[in-house]
């Protein structure tokens, strides 16, 4: 492992249980002796979950307008808390990151990739996850989920198939970039998904898990 520490994000559709999974991980990793930090998007700093208000209880937001809104507050996620952590040798585990807005708003509502690019492009200056896991399960199952949960977000609230395109696009940036991202079966109680995120978190970034 680098001295950098570790990036590791956790994505999926609504109800995918990327929560319960972030929290086991960092446990897993606590254990083993891993300083974790532990974070959320949109949101991670003060000022990043300010916006996050904004986005899931405000608009209805136009789909550019949208993006601008989630690449700020990631912005001040990564300059604020992701790179210094990284820096000071931590792991860091994001509930959702960048793919997310890929998923959401270029797959999901149709926002031009090109606008994508070139928001990450400047935001992001070249930060990537050094993993990403992409919790799936079919939609009507994470829908139930979420509403089981007491969901009712401005995305949860969106017909079934929007959030079939918002599947398929996670899926999709699986096939794209299958060195970096690893799609686990969440479709199964927690114990036995947290097993599946463990193996191939060990798999993936050796040293990192005994």
């Amino acid at each position: 492992m680098a001295a950098r520490g570790a990036f590791i994000t956790l994505e999926g559709g609504e109800g995918a249980g990327k929560t319960t999974q972030l929290r086991r991980l960092a446990e897993r990793l606590r254990k083993a002796g891993r300083e974790v930090v532990e974070t959320r998007e949109p949101g991670g700093t003060p000022s990043a979950e300010r916006l996050r208000a904004v986005l899931l209880e405000g608009g209805p937001w136009e789909p550019v307008t949208q993006a601008l809104l989630h690449f700020a507050a990631r912005r001040e996620h990564v300059t604020g808390l992701i790179l210094p952590s990284l820096a000071a040798g931590r792991v860091v585990l994001s509930d959702r990151f960048a793919d997310s807005t890929l998923a959401y708003q270029c797959h999901g509502l149709g926002l031009p990739r090109a606008v994508w690019d070139r928001l990450a492009e400047v935001t992001l200056e070249g930060l990537r996850p050094d993993l990403t896991l992409i919790l799936d399960l079919p939609v009507e199952r994470g829908l139930a989920r979420a509403a089981a949960r007491g969901g009712n977000n401005r995305y949860e609230r969106l017909p079934e198939a929007f959030h079939a395109r918002v599947r398929a696009g996670f899926r999709a940036i699986a096939a794209a970039e299958p060195r970096r991202c690893a799609v686990v079966d969440a479709d199964a109680d927690p114990e036995t998904v947290a097993a599946r995120v463990a193996a191939v978190v060990a798999e993936r970034l050796p040293g990192l898990l005994p």
